[in-house]
């Protein structure tokens, strides 16, 4: 099992960025693609991006390509999502998950481990 602490949500005004940070302890975390989604009110929850154990591959969302940039640093065991250009549409709780393996999936059912998750919101 997993721990999984997300934080750097806030409120944006739209055209801003943000980087939410993911901090990782109790399992070997250089091992697992790691992942983001999110939920808006109302809504399901949404696949935004994951990258592969080494960061070698990444997958993103098609609604947040060329705008968010996932990446991680395994010597602190950290995940990063940088959010640039955001909209009102990106408004949501935003989750890190740890993947049960090492591809990036975009399936929420191949990630077993969930943050609590990080408020983001922007501003019209």
């Amino acid at each position: 099992q997993v721990q999984l602490v997300e934080s750097g949500g806030g409120l944006v005004q739209a055209g801003g960025s943000l980087r939410l940070s993911c901090a990782a302890s109790g399992r070997t975390f250089s091992l697992y693609a790691m992942g983001w989604f999110r939920q808006a009110p109302g809504k399901e929850r949404e696949f935004v991006a994951a990258i592969s154990w080494s960061g070698g591959r990444t997958n993103y969302a098609d609604s947040v390509k060329g705008r968010f940039t996932i990446s991680r640093d395994n010597a602190k065991n950290t995940v990063y999502l940088q959010m640039n250009s955001l909209k009102p549409e990106d408004t949501a709780v935003y989750y890190c998950a740890a993947s049960r393996g090492s591809f990036p999936s975009s399936g929420s059912a191949d990630f077993g481990s969930w943050g609590q998750g990080t408020q983001v919101t922007v501003s019209s």
